[in-house]
């Protein structure tokens, strides 16, 4: 929806259209089908890390404790792009409303920024508990894991406030079409009819501080890690070290790579359709990968299922649902092989 302003021939947007993957039904459909799943198996994955790091008590330890947040980061972070793509696309639509989309990029740039910043906090937790053990409880103490928690959150709201008002200030004029699958800033800027260089520089300088400086200091820690490490003497335990820290450090390459290159180019380049499979790789993968990094390569975060497991359905209970749904013992099993 177009309403014109009192500016002559100008036209401020109160709606935009997103772009659909596909204008075939049957691929929609299939969009709507696999991004959902996508979505379900992501939420599932990051709540049952949440549910047994809280249940169990051995697990209350910083580095649970921050594995914690990010899960919850996660669950909410891919519920603010997947869900309204997979209505569109089962409905038929594209349209989103100029507060939706409003929405939309305050709350994907708040839980971006969070997000590197709790992989750059668990980077750090790990650096201090394998090169510093005896200085660890001191470093990584809970009220200091709250604090950064906290300022991490804090920070990002002030982030989001500032680049999404910045966006949104823009005059938008013309053409509504977004060419993407959610309301993100680059996409928008290519829609404004006035100059965005200053927002261009802010996103540049932001990205290239934060992200950057994130990714140095993460790829310090593990190097750091990795130097410690090469000096045990067991096998064993330095195979079980990169097994978790190298998946980790791809994932924050893919995440930061592709959000770089999203966001870093100028708006003057035409938006294609790398630039909506790029975005994936920042608003989907992590989400649904860090669960698998950090609970299936992760001895306590298995042992701790296997528990929890254990006591619901053979507590007295087992008889009952033996009867009624034979077929869910059948399941547990099958999990509980899949943990050892």
């Amino acid at each position: 929806m177009l309403v014109h302003s009192n500016v002559p021939n100008s036209t401020t947007v109160m709606e935009f259209l997103l772009m659909e993957f596909s204008d075939v039904r049957t691929l929609q459909i299939f969009h709507a089908i696999s991004f959902s799943l996508i979505y379900l198996v992501t939420l599932i994955g990051n709540i049952f890390i949440v549910i047994v790091t809280i249940l169990d008590k051995g697990l209350h330890i910083p580095m649970y404790f921050f594995l914690r947040n990010l899960s919850v980061l996660d669950a909410c972070y891919i519920s603010v792009t997947v869900p309204n793509s997979c209505i569109n696309s089962l409905l038929g639509t594209s349209t989103i409303s100029r507060t939706g989309c409003v929405g939309q990029v305050f709350l994907v740039v708040f839980f971006v920024y969070v997000e590197l910043l709790f992989l750059t906090i668990m980077a750090r937790d790990r650096y201090v508990a394998i090169c510093h053990p005896l200085h660890y409880p001191v470093i990584m103490s809970p009220q200091i894991c709250s604090r950064m928690t906290l300022a991490s959150l804090v920070s990002g709201l002030m982030y989001a406030g500032v680049h999404t008002t910045s966006t949104f200030t823009l005059p938008f004029c013309g053409s509504n079409a977004i060419h993407q699958f959610f309301c993100d800033i680059p996409s928008l800027l290519k829609l404004s009819c006035s100059n965005t260089i200053v927002n261009e520089i802010m996103i540049i300088i932001s990205g290239l501080g934060i992200g950057g400086g994130c990714f140095v200091f993460i790829i310090g820690s593990y190097f750091h890690i990795f130097s410690t490490v090469l000096k045990f003497p067991n096998g064993a335990d330095r195979k079980k070290a990169f097994s978790t820290c190298v998946p980790h450090i791809l994932v924050v390459s893919v995440f930061l790579s592709s959000g770089f290159y999203v966001y870093l180019r100028p708006s003057v380049i035409s938006a294609t359709t790398l630039d909506m499979i790029l975005s994936l790789f920042y608003s989907v993968i992590p989400p649904l990968f860090n669960p698998i990094i950090y609970s299936l390569r992760n001895e306590p975060i298995k042992c701790a299922m296997r528990k929890i497991m254990t006591k619901i359905f053979y507590s007295g209970n087992v008889l009952a649902i033996k009867k009624c749904c034979p077929k869910l013992l059948n399941i547990v099993h099958l999990l509980g092989n899949i943990l050892k």
